[in-house]
C-alpha cells in the first residue's frame, strides 16, 4: 500500500519530509519510517498489551497510530518541533474522530528529548535518527536510570541505525543486541534499510 493511501486508511497525514532551522542542528529533520518498514517490523517483532511505547522525534506521529491500528498499543511521541507537535496533534484529533473518541492511549509530548521524564511504564523506545549521538547518549542513560530504579526490561528499536549510535550502546552501556529485522529487497541495495533491537535485562 501506497505512503499516501495507509495515511487516508488511518485518517492521518504524515507524508513529506521538512527543511530544519541551524539553531536546531542537534535535532535531525522530519522523515517518516515508511510504513512497508513499520509492516515488516511488525510481523518480526512481538509486543503485548501491556507494552508502552515512547518514540523519540515522532514527528507527525506515524508511528504510534500505525502501532494503535495494528494491535491497539499504546504511546508517548516526543517532539522539539511546535510545528510538527501541532501537526501530531492534529493527526490525533483526526485519528480519534476515525476511531469513535478513541484512543486515549496516545499522547505527544513537545519538548527536547533530553527533558522527557521517563515513565516507569515506558519500555520500548524507538528511534529513527532523530537527534545527534551527545542526545541519544544523554536519552539512553536516561532510559537506564529509569530501568534500574524501576525495575523492568526494556528494548530500543532503532530504525536505519546510525554508527555512533550503534557504537555507542555496544561500547558503552549494558543493552545487548537481541535482533536485526532487514527490509526485504530494500536491505539488498542499501544495507541501514534495517531495524536493530537492543534489550535490557532487569
Amino acid at each position: 500500500m501506497k505512503e499516501q493511501k495507509y495515511d487516508q486508511l488511518l485518517g492521518i497525514e504524515t507524508t513529506g519530509t521538512q527543511e530544519w532551522s541551524l539553531h536546531l542542528a542537534q535535532n535531525h529533520p522530519y522523515e517518516a519510517t515508511p510504513y512497508q518498514a513499520l509492516d515488516v517490523l511488525f510481523h518480526e517483532y512481538e509486543w503485548t498489551d501491556k507494552d508502552h511505547f515512547v518514540d523519540f522525534g515522532c514527528g507527525k506521529g506515524r508511528f504510534l497510530f500505525y502501532l494503535h491500528h495494528r494491535s491497539g498499543l499504546s504511546g508517548t511521541g516526543i517532539e522539539v518541533n511546535k510545528k510538527r507537535c501541532e501537526e501530531a496533534e492534529s493527526n490525533l484529533l483526526r485519528y480519534r474522530e476515525r476511531n469513535s473518541g478513541k484512543p486515549d492511549s496516545i499522547q505527544f509530548k513537545c519538548c527536547p528529548a533530553e527533558a522527557y521524564e521517563v515513565d516507569s511504564q515506558d519500555n520500548r523506545f524507538y528511534f529513527f535518527n532523530p537527534f545527534a549521538v551527545p542526545i541519544f547518549k544523554k536519552v539512553v542513560r536516561q532510559i537506564l536510570a529509569s530501568a534500574k530504579q524501576h525495575p523492568r526490561s526494556v528494548d530500543l528499536i532503532l530504525y536505519y541505525p546510525s554508527t555512533d549510535y550503534l557504537q555507542f550502546l555496544d561500547i558503552h552501556t549494558s543493552f545487548e543486541i537481541w535482533k536485526e529485522v532487514k527490509i526485504p529487497r530494500w536491505y539488498e541495495r542499501n544495507k541501514n534499510e534495517r531495524f536493530v533491537i537492543y534489550q535490557f535485562h532487569r
